[in-house]
């Protein structure tokens, strides 16, 4: 019996626990049934993304927009602010480029002259404003006409007070902000006067416009015609030395001539009486004093021929890596008797350290020569803008490959000295690292740490 009652109860515990799994796992025994069911909360939660999708999608675009409106806005008030900033902006506003071509600065002043008198004959014949509606106050007519007339003046006079102030403060950086300046005024005063449909005409606005470009162009002309003046002035400067310089070696070569010749005909008078020892000298001296009379009609040739020839002279190619750095030289010519003079004179106080001289080129034609080396280093000057500065940012080799095509005998001399910025460098170095006396002298290093600044 016992036996029977362990049996039954291991039955029944065995019920009961496949009972509980039973009831556990009852929801997925139709399995069709739950995959049907995760299908459709798939489907719903694929729906629900979609939709979110597109709401973040919209947001985005709407972001999207916001700040791009916003940007132009920035960028249009960035714009209009700098218009009245007073700096240097070429990269926004773009190099100006000439309208006119005048030969003479005074051909500006004609021009800009002829435009103020249309000015003046349009605002005469009223032409310089105008209105598109016919008013009337208190029912007359010739009264709103009146009232037009006199909104029409207050409107001229106060876009042409504006208009003088810019024409009398343009320069070479900031033409093209003054002329959008102008064009925003022209604008600006429209826009007050809608209310009374009074507008500023823009065949006028065209003609203030142009006397605003004209103002500025006679300044350029003007400023290029005293570069001219003054390069013309230092030609002739230049050719004053030269001619000074030629006038003395000429008279110094025939003083010493006459005072050859005399010792000459001295010695040869007195040879001819003169015997042994004596005479073997004097036939020394005689030999001595015609190479040297010689030499004298040599020098007298050359200065007669350098002051006959104006364009025989030297092409000097100097550099100054004190003041300018490496790979800048100075490609310049000179008619001197003695061209190292001009070099010197190039390294005067105006700049901090003298000149080393690279190649020393004479030449039949020299300004021929000059001129081919500035073309063919034209786009790499070092000013672009005023060609007076012969400064070029080339390499010493790019120069002689030059220079030899029709000067092949042109020596050149690759490394400068530049004494003067090397001791500097030693002091400053010296300076920089003062000697300690509780070590051992330490020699200094050949080369030094190019921490000049000029």
């Amino acid at each position: 019996m016992p036996l029977f009652d362990n049996f039954m109860k291991k039955e029944l515990e065995e019920i009961s626990r496949l009972s509980a799994l039973l009831k556990k796992y009852e929801p997925i025994l139709d399995i069709e049934k739950e995959k049907e069911s995760k299908i459709l909360e798939l489907n719903d939660l694929k729906i629900s993304l979609k939709i979110k999708e597109g709401e973040i999608k919209k947001e985005l675009h709407e972001l999207n927009q916001n700040y791009q409106n916003a940007l132009d806005i920035y960028s249009k008030l960035k714009h209009e602010v700098s218009l009245f900033e007073s700096k240097l902006d070429l990269i926004e506003f773009g190099v100006y480029e000439p309208e006119y071509n005048f030969e003479r600065s005074d051909d500006y002043r004609k021009e800009q002259e002829r435009i103020c008198n249309l000015q003046t004959e349009m605002i005469s014949n009223d032409s310089a404003a105008f209105c598109n509606t016919n008013w009337s106050v208190e029912g007359s007519e010739a009264k709103g006409r009146a009232v037009v007339k006199r909104y029409k003046k207050l409107m001229l006079r106060a876009f042409n007070g504006e208009c003088d102030s810019l024409i009398s403060k343009v320069k070479w950086n900031n033409v093209n902000q003054m002329k959008e300046r102008m064009y925003k005024l022209f604008e600006s005063v429209n826009k007050l006067g809608e209310g009374f449909s009074v507008y500023i005409d823009s065949a006028y606005f065209k003609l203030r416009q142009q006397e605003l470009i004209l103002e500025y162009e006679y300044q350029v002309k003007r400023k290029q015609e005293k570069e001219e003046m003054k390069r013309i002035q230092d030609e002739l400067r230049e050719e004053e030395k030269v001619k000074r310089e030629i006038e003395i070696a000429t008279r110094q070569a025939e003083k010493e001539e006459a005072q050859y010749e005399k010792e000459l005909s001295k010695a040869k008078s007195i040879v001819e009486n003169a015997q042994g020892e004596e005479h073997e000298k004097l036939l020394n001296q005689i030999k001595e004093l015609e190479l040297k009379l010689s030499e004298a009609q040599d020098k007298k040739d050359r200065a007669l021929s350098m002051a006959q020839q104006t364009k025989r002279g030297h092409v000097y190619i100097i550099s100054n890596i004190g003041s300018f750095g490496e790979n800048v030289y100075k490609i310049g010519l000179t008619r001197r008797l003695d061209p190292e003079d001009r070099v010197r004179e190039l390294g005067d106080a105006s700049v901090p350290f003298g000149f080393d001289i690279h190649a020393m080129i004479f030449s039949e034609d020299a300004p021929a020569l000059e001129t081919q080396l500035h073309q063919a280093f034209d786009n790499k000057k070092v000013n672009m803008v005023n060609g007076r500065k012969e400064f070029f940012n080339v390499t010493l080799d790019e120069i002689e490959e030059v220079v030899k095509k029709n000067t092949p005998s042109a020596e050149f001399i690759t490394f400068p000295e530049a004494m003067e910025f090397k001791e500097t460098q030693a002091i400053q170095y010296r300076l920089q690292n003062p000697p300690n006396p509780d070590k051992e002298a330490k020699e200094v290093p050949d080369e030094f740490p190019l921490s000049l600044t000029v």
